[in-house]
């Protein structure tokens, strides 16, 4: 009686092995695409990355800035009219990826559309860096 039971045991056990081996053959393939290659200062040294999402209303700009640190980012959803100073216009929606240089000005970071404009952006901070951001006058 306990061979049987061991038995049983083991052929249930293999029977959910043979299941979950099956179901990962037909798991989805991982796939990549190539969306941003930002070519970032090689005297950089980064010691600290800070990401952030960020919402722009509908119809909200973002004032004429510069980050002093590198930043990279994705929109989420929604469209952005996208500028950096001397640059064609770009005009960005969900999935592209964008490159803010550090110390240029950023013309253009506008949602000129009506829904609400979600974007991620990776700050690349070296050591001692803390500011992200600075506004300037237009």
């Amino acid at each position: 009686m306990q061979t049987h039971r061991v038995l049983l045991t083991l052929i249930f056990v293999c029977s959910l092995a043979v299941g979950e081996e099956s179901t990962h053959i037909n798991a989805p393939i991982i796939m990549r695409k190539d969306v941003l290659t930002a070519t970032i200062d090689p005297e950089k040294s980064v010691a600290t990355v800070e990401i952030k999402q960020i919402t722009l209303g509908p119809k909200q700009n973002a004032p004429l800035h510069l980050h002093p640190c590198p930043v990279v980012g994705v929109i989420v959803e929604g469209a952005i009219k996208f500028q950096i100073e001397g640059q064609a216009v770009q005009h960005l929606k969900a999935g592209d990826a964008f490159y803010e240089p550090a110390n240029v000005h950023i013309t253009h970071f506008d949602n000129e559309g009506d829904t609400p404009v979600i974007f991620s952006a990776f700050y690349f901070l070296g050591k001692n860096e803390h500011e992200l951001i600075r506004i300037l006058p237009n």
